[in-house]
């Protein structure tokens, strides 16, 4: 495991770990992923019009509490050991009890997550939002809500672990960007607190 740095964003505390899972336990942890997690593709519906969400999600938890976001409503299954697993290797770097997991799966590079910040009430003020990637690479935008010219890229590796805290939600916005690159299939997971 690689030790993590800051990306000394102002108004922000943002740390990336890449490699903090081998390249043998992100594939292994894919594999079963990919073929054992509950997806499921919602609909959105954006000023207005509603199509398919443009990515495959699913909640895990070790409650019973929904989540909520963009007009979804998301209804949680049980931990799997696996995300038992990880979910406890992130919380030896991190001194957070972390209570639910949303995973998104990004099929090819047409799947996407437009800019946003996971600010939901549910989550609390200042939240801490630790994201583990596994399969293929993908871009990783932020951008400041206030200051046009604050904006930073980075690309999420497999295996690699990304956590935003403090008051990062409130001054900060992030996508995952469309791209007409040839890109194989990319699983991420958020793991959150929901109060």
């Amino acid at each position: 495991m690689t030790k993590g740095f800051d990306l000394k964003l102002r108004d922000a505390d943002i740390w990336y770990y890449p490699n903090f899972f081998s390249a043998e336990e992100s594939s292994q942890y894919f594999k079963k992923l990919f073929s054992e997690t509950n997806w499921q593709q919602d609909d959105i519906t954006v000023f207005g019009k509603t199509y398919k969400q443009p990515r495959l999600t699913a909640l895990y938890a070790n409650n019973e509490k929904s989540y909520s976001y963009s007009n979804i409503i998301m209804y949680p299954h049980l931990f799997t050991n696996e995300l038992l697993d990880i979910k406890h290797k992130i919380e030896t770097v991190i001194d957070k009890n972390f209570t639910t997991c949303l995973l998104n799966l990004y099929r090819d590079g047409q799947d996407s997550n437009g800019w946003h910040a996971d600010n939901e009430k549910e989550l609390g003020k200042n939240p801490v939002i630790a994201s583990v990637s596994f399969g293929a690479n993908r871009m990783f935008h932020f951008k400041h809500r206030y200051e046009k010219e604050l904006k930073h890229k980075l690309v999420l590796e497999s295996g690699s672990l990304l956590v935003m805290k403090g008051e990062t939600q409130h001054f900060w916005l992030h996508q995952i960007p469309k791209t007409k690159k040839k890109v194989g299939t990319r699983i991420n997971l958020t793991f959150r607190v929901i109060k």
